[in-house]
C-alpha cells in the first residue's frame, strides 16, 4: 500500500460512522446537572418534613422522651449579684451598705490594703518609673510635694513642690496621661507637667487664674485644663524647647465638665453623652434619661462606656429619710442596652438609737466618685475612705484598698 492511498482508505471508512454533535452533548450534560439539583432539592424538603413531623409529635405527645435538649446557656460570672430593677428604663444594683467595705472581696493591685503617703520614697531623677499606678500628695508646709507610686509597688518623690489651688488640693482625678508616663497638676494660672519616665517638668501658663481640672487626650500629646467658665486645650511635648500651643474649648461652670473624650452632664431631662471632636468641640452622642440633680467629678470612659457619678434627684426605687442617693452611671456609646447604674443609698441603723429618726450611715453628696476604670467591664471609684470596683458584667462590687490619703489620681498600671 503506497502512502498517499492512506487518508483516502480513513475517509471510506468514516463515511458510515454518525457525526458527533455538540449542541446535543451540551444538551445531555445539562439535563444531567439538572436532575442532580432536583434530587438535592427533594432530599433537602423531605428533611424539613420530617423536622416538621417531630416537632408536632413533641407538641402532641409532650413527652419527656421526645423533647429536644436546648443548647447550654452561658453561666454567669463568679459571685454574679442580681440587679435590683430598673430606674428610667436602665437596669441599675444596690451598692454594698456603709461599713461592710472591709468584709468584701479584695481585687489585687499596687495600691496593697491601705494606700498611704510613704515615710522614705525614692528620688523620681534616680529612679524613674515608666507606668504610674497612682498620685497622691503630700504636704509641706502649706505646698504640695507629688508622689508616683508605680506598678510595681515601688513609690519616688518627684521634683519640685506644688501652689494650693482655689479647691485646696491641686491634685485633678485625670491626672495621669493614658500612657502612664505623663502627669499634669493644676494650678493657679498654669498647669505643671511631670514626665515620670525621665523626670523632665514644664510649666505652661494658662490665661485665667482660676484652674481647677485636667484632662488627657487619648494620644497622650495633648490635654484640657479647665475652671469655671474657661477651658483650654494644650499641647504637651517636654522635649521640645518650643513653648506649648494653647487654645480656647467651650467651657461650664462645672470645671469637672470638661474631658476627653467624652463629656457627660445635664441635670435631668437635659443630660447628654458628648464626644470631643477637636476643632469641632463636644458632638452629642445620646441623650440617656438619668435623673440627675447634679454631678460629682470627672467623667472617665472604658473604650466601651462612659461613666460619671451623679447624686440623684428622688427615686421613687431608693428611698432615702437624710439624704439623697448617689448613683454612678455607665453609659455605653455603642449599644444602649449595656448602660448600668449602681445607686448608694442610706444604710439604716443595725439597732434604733434611742431619740433619733435618722440613719446612722449617711454618705454625704460629694462623697463618691468615679477614678477611672481597672479595664472595660470593672469601674473605680472612691467611696469615702475607700477604693471600690464594680463589674458591670457580675454587678458584683469589690474592695481595692483602704484610702488613708487626702486625693488620689489612678494610671494604667493600677491594673496588675
Amino acid at each position: 500500500m503506497k502512502r498517499d492511498e492512506v487518508p483516502l482508505l480513513l475517509a471510506r471508512a468514516a463515511d458510515g460512522l454518525p457525526e458527533p454533535e455538540l449542541t446535543d452533548a451540551a444538551w445531555a450534560a445539562g439535563v444531567a446537572y439538572r436532575r442532580k439539583q432536583r434530587r438535592s432539592i427533594i432530599a433537602g424538603v423531605i428533611a424539613f418534613v420530617l423536622v416538621v413531623v417531630a416537632g408536632v409529635l413533641v407538641m402532641t405527645l409532650g413527652g419527656d422522651r421526645f423533647a429536644l435538649t436546648p443548647p447550654d446557656t452561658p453561666s454567669p460570672p463568679p459571685g454574679s449579684v442580681p440587679p435590683a430593677g430598673q430606674i428610667a428604663g436602665i437596669t441599675y444594683w444596690n451598692a454594698p451598705p456603709a461599713g461592710s467595705e472591709p468584709f468584701l472581696d479584695r481585687v489585687s493591685t499596687p495600691l496593697g490594703d491601705l494606700l498611704r503617703v510613704p515615710d522614705n520614697p525614692e528620688d523620681l531623677r534616680n529612679d524613674p518609673i515608666d507606668r504610674l499606678a497612682a498620685v497622691v500628695l503630700a504636704p509641706a508646709e502649706g505646698k504640695f510635694v507629688p508622689l508616683f507610686l508605680g506598678a510595681d509597688s515601688r513609690w519616688a518623690q518627684a521634683p519640685g513642690e506644688l501652689q494650693p489651688i482655689a479647691t485646696g488640693l491641686p491634685l485633678s482625678a485625670g491626672a495621669i496621661a493614658p500612657n502612664g508616663k505623663l502627669v499634669a497638676f493644676p494650678q493657679p494660672g498654669a498647669v505643671h507637667i511631670i514626665d515620670a519616665s525621665t523626670a523632665m517638668t514644664r510649666s505652661v501658663t494658662l490665661p485665667s487664674r482660676d484652674i481647677r481640672s485636667v484632662s488627657w487626650l487619648p494620644n497622650s500629646t495633648r490635654l484640657l485644663a479647665s475652671g469655671p467658665g474657661a477651658a483650654y486645650r494644650l499641647d504637651v511635648d517636654l522635649a521640645s524647647n518650643q513653648p506649648s500651643v494653647v487654645g480656647s474649648v467651650a467651657a461650664s461652670h462645672d470645671a469637672d465638665d470638661a474631658t476627653t473624650p467624652y463629656r457627660l452632664d445635664g441635670v435631668a431631662g437635659q443630660v447628654a453623652l458628648r464626644q470631643y471632636a477637636g476643632n469641632n468641640g463636644w458632638v452629642e452622642v445620646s441623650n440617656p434619661q438619668l435623673p440627675v440633680a447634679s454631678w460629682v467629678g470627672q467623667t472617665f470612659d472604658s473604650g466601651a462606656s462612659v461613666g460619671r457619678m451623679f447624686v440623684a434627684s428622688e427615686l421613687a426605687q431608693v428611698p432615702t429619710v437624710a439624704s439623697q442617693a448617689q448613683v454612678l452611671a455607665t453609659i455605653s456609646a455603642l449599644q444602649p442596652l449595656d448602660d448600668r447604674l449602681l445607686v448608694f443609698g442610706e444604710t439604716p441603723a443595725a439597732t434604733p438609737t434611742p431619740g433619733r429618726s435618722t440613719p446612722d450611715r449617711i454618705r454625704e453628696p460629694g462623697c463618691c466618685f468615679l477614678l477611672g476604670w481597672y479595664d472595660q467591664q470593672t469601674a473605680l471609684l472612691q467611696v469615702t475612705d475607700w477604693l471600690l470596683a464594680w463589674n458591670l458584667r457580675s454587678g458584683q462590687v469589690r474592695r481595692v484598698t483602704e484610702l488613708e490619703v487626702d486625693g488620689v489620681a489612678l494610671g494604667p498600671g493600677v491594673r496588675r
